[in-house]
């Protein structure tokens, strides 16, 4: 079977998920809702410790991804208003609302800070300290769009914060104690696609690399396969190490049965970046790739199996 064969399901699905995006009105592009999937690991707590079928649980962790996907599009309309002039250079990023001329400045910003308001009310009423999560998470990001973003090996750092915080916050959100495995693996799952994000654009970028941002001279492709070797093997270990050593897992260590999952989940994300010379949009990746997307649907269901039902 030719290799155009095989890639036509995924091709179709992108076509898919682009017209959806193009029918959105501008505004609602420009919030990015496909970056919204990140937020389903503020769910992560509730599946672990057991209260999916809880239903105070269950709304008050759904609410707290609600409030994350507020004030993270907040937070994107927000850098998208700071790299107006960056984002002109970019390939695809140009074509995005607020560089495109689609949706104008000063209608994101008011858009933005609605948004920050009401997430912010939102996360109070859910939890006082969940709502010091979602302020930390603000804090961040901004920092990240006005200047950490600029610092080498720094700027992934800051995105697998956000990630950290997300798992944290859904924890807080019903009050829960997550197993400190669970924050080892989300930040080194998230510093695994950041620094693959970071090799997509300066290949996809090459000598404008620098223009688009300004750290990204700073790396090299041989660098950045190197952290992507040992990040990647590193979050294999400590997942495995979670399965097994993790106090809210069976003791028959069953969990142990979702590592293969685990397993071909990266390297299927490997395979798409060498091979495919994917990984600059994680978030379509998640939506467009079939192995994927039947990796994850294999995780959850067995996890659900094991947790709840072994």
């Amino acid at each position: 079977m030719s290799e155009a064969i095989r890639t036509q399901p995924a091709a179709v699905a992108v076509r898919h998920v682009r017209r959806g995006l193009e029918a959105m009105p501008p505004i609602i592009r420009a919030m990015r809702p496909l970056q919204w999937s990140k937020n389903g690991l503020v769910l992560a707590a509730l599946l672990f410790d057991r209260k999916v079928f809880h239903g105070d649980a269950l709304i008050r962790c759904l609410g707290a991804a609600l409030v994350f996907c507020a004030v993270s599009s907040a937070i994107y309309l927000l850098n998208d208003i700071r790299d107006i002039e960056q984002d002109k250079l970019h390939p695809r990023k140009r074509l995005r609302p607020i560089p495109s001329g689609a949706v104008s400045a000063a209608q994101a910003l008011r858009v933005a800070v609605v948004l920050l308001i009401v997430g912010g009310l939102c996360a109070l009423a859910i939890h006082p300290e969940f709502a010091l999560i979602i302020a930390g998470y603000v804090v961040l990001m901004i920092g990240y769009s006005y200047g950490l973003k600029r610092l080498v090996i720094v700027d992934v750092f800051s995105i697998a914060a956000g990630f950290v915080l997300r798992a944290a916050g859904g924890a807080l959100a019903i009050q829960v104690a997550a197993s400190p495995w669970l924050f080892v693996c989300t930040a080194l799952g998230a510093l695994f696609i950041g620094f693959g994000k970071r090799r997509n654009e300066l290949i996809t970028l090459e000598a404008m690399a620098g223009q688009h941002r300004a750290n990204l001279e700073d790396y090299s492709v041989p660098m950045l396969d190197q952290i992507i070797a040992v990040v990647s093997a590193a979050m294999l270990m400590s997942y495995s190490f979670y399965t097994f050593d993790a106090a809210n897992v069976p003791d028959s260590h069953a969990m142990m049965l979702t590592i293969p999952f685990v397993a071909y989940g990266l390297f299927r994300y490997l395979f798409l970046i060498y091979r495919r010379g994917e990984g600059g949009s994680p978030e379509v990746l998640l939506v467009r790739d079939p192995g994927l997307l039947i990796c994850i649907a294999g995780w959850v269901c067995t996890s659900l199996a094991i947790l709840y039902f072994a």
